[in-house]
Parts: C-alpha cells; structure tokens; sequence
C-alpha cells in the first residue's frame, strides 16, 4: 500500500517514479498510430458527424466547455459517468463507497489505454495532481478536485480519497474529471494534446488527428471494455454555420447533426429522410453583468455616451431593471421557436435543487424605467451587449432582440456579435461589460452553477472559475460551503434551493431560457438525446 497525500506531493510522486519517460511515452504515441491504422480495416463502417460549436483543444483538463467535454468522451473516459438524465453510473470506477465520514474508496475496472499500458490507480492519483496545474486554463476543473486532501492508492484496482472534511458530492464532482495515463510524465502539456502525442485515453476510440475549427478523425478502440460503437472511423466536423450544418444533412454529406437550427426543425420533422431526437436540456442561456469594477465599466456610459463615476451595474436596481425589461417569452416564441423554455433560475422544473418559488422574472417595462431612476439614472443608460455569433441557438438574434427590448426602456444599446474563438478570450479577461452566455450544468444538480458562475472567483480553491463578472457575496460562498458538506439529500437540497433564491434576488446574471436539445439524423438510425447536450457518436447506431 503507498499513500500520497496533497496534490503536488502526489504529482511528484508519481512523476518521480518514471524513469526513462521521453523513451516510454514515444513508444505510446508509436503504437498508438500503429492500432489507428488497423482500425480503419476492421469490420465496421465509417460515418461522418457534424457539431455546430468548434473545439478549442483536445486537453481534458484544459476548458470546462461543453463542446471540448462532448468530444473527449470519445477518447477519455471518467471514474463516474453519466446517463442521459444525468444520472450516476459507473465509469472507469465500477462501485465506490464511503468508508468513514472523510474517505470515499473507488473499486477501478480492468482496462487498458489506447497504447496498450494497463489502467491502475496511479493514473487516478496522477490525473487529480495534475488539473490544478494546467497553465493558462480560461476555466480550470480545480473545482471538481479541490475537495480532496489525500490520495491513497490501496493496490492497482483500489483508490481511496480523503477529502477535507464531510463531502457527499465527490462522485458528483469526478463525473465532470476525465482521467489520462501517468505514462505522459511531468508536466504533460495541452500542446502536446492538441497535436495528438498527449491524447491516449481509455475510451471507446482513439484519436487519429485534430484540426482546430474544422474536424476531428477518431478509429475506434477495437479492445474497449464496454459496449463497442458501431461505427469503425468517425469524421467529426465542426460547422458552425447553421444553414450550413442543415445542408450537409440533407444532401447526405454528415449522417448527424446537433444544435438544429430553430428555423430548421419544422422542416426536418416532416421530411421523411430525415429523424428528429429532442429533449430539455440542462442549459442555461443568461446574460453576465460585469461587477469587477467599482469605477467606470467599459461599455456601459451614461444617456449621451459620456463616461460615469462609477459602474451602473453593481446597483442590484439596475440589474433588476435590465432583467424586466427583457419578455422571455416573446424570444422563446419568436426567437427560439419554441425550442426553449423561458426560466429564472439555472435548472428546468423537475430537477434536483430547482426552486419551485423562483418563476422567470415577469416582463414589466413601467417598473423597469422606476427602478431606473430610482438608482440615480432617470435618463437611461448607453450600454454594448457583446456575445457569439456561432455558439448557441441564436446567440446573436438573441443579443438583438434583448438589444431591442432594452432600448425600449432607455437603454441606448448597441449589440456586438463575434465568433466564439474571440469572444470568450474577451469575457475571459473581463474585458466586457453586459454578455450572453451559457452553462450546462452536467451534474444535474445547482451547485455545480453555484459554485462555477457565482461564487466568490478564487483559484486557490478553484471556486468561481467561469464567474467572469466577478460577482461576489460572502454570504453567498457560506451557503455553498454548507451544501457541500450536507450529507442528507434532502437537507442539501433545501440549501442549495436557498442559493437558488439569493442568487436570483440579486440578479446576480439576467437567467433567460433553457434550450431543448435537439440532434437531427438520417432516417433508419436511432440516438439517445442527452439532457446535458453531449454529442456523443457512440450513441449513435443503425435502427434495429
């Protein structure tokens, strides 16, 4: 039995131990290729795939985004995985257990990576010391690993994690943690990911190669140890254009396509080539409002564009205000389709922790101009609503039609649309002062928003990681760290709902809807539609 305790100590430890490295991980990469190869022979057929959100990096530990996770599941693999309702299951953990109030013990499966090394618990001990080192990461997975103290490795197919304290939620937590093979040595960098020598996992296929903003080419991992996908090679594009995507699908190009476009779904669902996969999503579409400044905020100026003394936005009227001022319903009807529900809080009815008590706040343009004025702004505001144009579901029709309703009311407001790939660096370094975004919350549950979007940003203990407000209420972070160690369900529940309701209070973010999740395919093959929006090909396969 070795025990390591504390991240960094871990990391050295296991880093320590691999003599002659450069020699091994060389060999990986080299068998790696050399079973891509006899992949594409093997019995099977080949299909191509189309996603509409671009893939900034193949690092698993790089970005906490939706559409990187989506494509590492198919190369990587984690302890606890998720069903379609974002449910529990096992992973590359097949049970786990509490073995007193601060130590959770994980039975590991029997599996190799993609280069053929066994997977053993020194990859999980080396995966957890390593995310919290990632440089330059614009939204680290810290959060997911903090609460761990100690990491034991009892033998190669037995780990246990001691965390700081009572902590219910840590398979919640390593559901979101995919794991890699401590055979990439110290230091393994996203660079080496993205060109593909770094990116050998478990899953069910293995990495061919990565094009940034345009494909992605995966041969399926013929030794898996689960359920084998269907298809031998998968092309994997990234089309973010909507008519586009929609055309690709139609004219036999991609067998699949996600984030069908609103105006597409009418069409689809009566064109008898063609099979729609819908469902509600776990997605939050809201609007961030900067509240790291207590002087000037850049895009926010006074009635005749001078500069103000002070940040408009860190008045909860003003916030309070631009939220009535939007009709959520009007852009679910209008904008969206109907290919979403209006909300006011992270989570759809039904789930766990949703406040029943928090409806979305009702359109009201009269009391929105009165708070207005009330905060000291009778006049109304100049302000820049920055967003993607290339994202989500009619981000940038979204942004206009908010831009509208805002005006409305005295807001002067100018809406500036950008590709992805800009915009976030942008909303990264704070560089905006109102912006749409979205969050998933893949967990199913709200602390994982609470603990991402909210809380105090603080990286020493990966809280606030994607908080790119700034926003911060002490009060706020106490109740979160009282969720946390809440064992009974129900207790923490009733916490995480009070959270819920302080947040919202607030106006913290402007919540607008919740996206439904629809996949469109060919006819004759079926999907499993996920609630987290996953896109996940080997959920894909020729109808029975």
């Amino acid at each position: 039995m070795t025990s390591h305790t504390g991240f960094l100590t871990t990391f050295a430890i296991v880093a320590a131990s691999l003599g002659g490295m450069g020699d091994a991980r060389a060999q990986g990469v080299q068998s790696q290729g050399a079973q891509s190869q006899g992949a594409q022979g093997a019995q099977g057929t080949p299909i191509t795939v189309a996603v509409g959100a671009p893939v900034t990096s193949m690092d698993p530990h790089y970005h906490t985004l939706t559409p990187n996770e989506q494509a590492h599941t198919h190369v990587f693999e984690r302890l606890v995985e998720t069903d379609d309702k974002a449910r529990l299951r096992p992973g590359l953990a097949e049970s786990w257990k509490l073995i007193d109030d601060t130590t959770w013990e994980f039975k590991l499966r029997a599996t190799n990576f993609h280069d053929g090394s066994p997977f053993t618990a020194e990859d999980v001990a080396y995966t957890i010391a390593r995310v919290p080192t990632v440089l330059n990461s614009p939204g680290s997975f810290s959060i997911y690993i903090n609460a761990i103290s100690g990491v034991e490795i009892v033998d190669a197919h037995t780990i246990r994690l001691r965390t700081k304290g009572v902590y219910p939620l840590l398979p919640v937590d390593l559901s979101q943690v995919f794991v890699i093979s401590h055979k990439l040595g110290p230091n393994p960098t996203t660079e080496d990911f993205n060109s593909g020598k770094n990116t050998i996992g478990t899953g069910p296929y293995r990495l061919v190669s990565y094009k940034n903003g345009d494909r992605i080419e995966l041969d399926r991992n013929e030794a898996f140890w689960g359920e084998k996908p269907a298809w031998s090679h998968v092309t994997y594009r990234m089309i973010s254009n909507e008519a586009a995507r929609t055309a690709a699908l139609l004219s036999g190009d991609v067998a699949l396509i996600d984030s069908v476009p609103t105006a597409d779904i009418a069409k689809l669902r009566t064109d008898s080539r063609m099979k729609l996969w819908e469902t509600v999503s776990l997605r939050l579409i809201y609007i961030m409002l900067d509240q790291s400044r207590d002087g000037p905020t850049p895009f926010v100026k006074g009635p005749n564009g001078e500069t103000l003394d002070k940040n408009p936005l860190k008045d909860r009227r003003v916030r309070e205000a631009l939220s009535i001022a939007i009709n959520r319903p009007a852009i679910v009807d209008r904008v969206m389709e109907n290919a979403a529900i209006p909300s006011g809080q992270f989570l759809p009815p039904g789930s766990y922790s949703y406040a029943p008590d928090v409806p979305p706040p009702a359109f009201d343009a009269t009391r929105a101009k009165a708070l207005l004025a009330e905060a000291g702004y009778p006049n109304g505001l100049t302000i820049t609503l920055h967003s993607s144009n290339d994202r989500y579901l009619n981000d940038a029709k979204i942004v206009q039609t908010v831009g509208q309703m805002w005006s409305r009311i005295g807001i002067k407001t100018t809406v500036e649309p950008s590709p992805w790939t800009n915009f976030v660096g942008h909303a990264n370094k704070q560089d905006y002062s109102t912006f749409l975004l979205g969050w998933g919350s893949s967990t199913g549950e709200s602390s994982n928003p609470l603990r991402s979007l909210v809380a105090t940003f603080d990286a020493s203990k990966g809280r606030g990681a994607v908080n790119r407000a700034r926003y911060t209420s002490p009060a706020l972070d106490a109740l979160i760290d009282k969720a946390l160690v809440t064992v009974d369900d129900g207790a923490r529940e009733k916490i995480l709902m009070e959270g819920v309701r302080m947040v919202m209070a607030d106006t913290a973010l402007i919540p607008l809807h919740q996206q439904k999740n629809t996949w469109a395919t060919k006819a004759g093959l079926t999907y499993v539609p996920r609630a987290d929006e996953e896109t996940r090909v080997f959920d894909l396969r020729p109808a029975k």
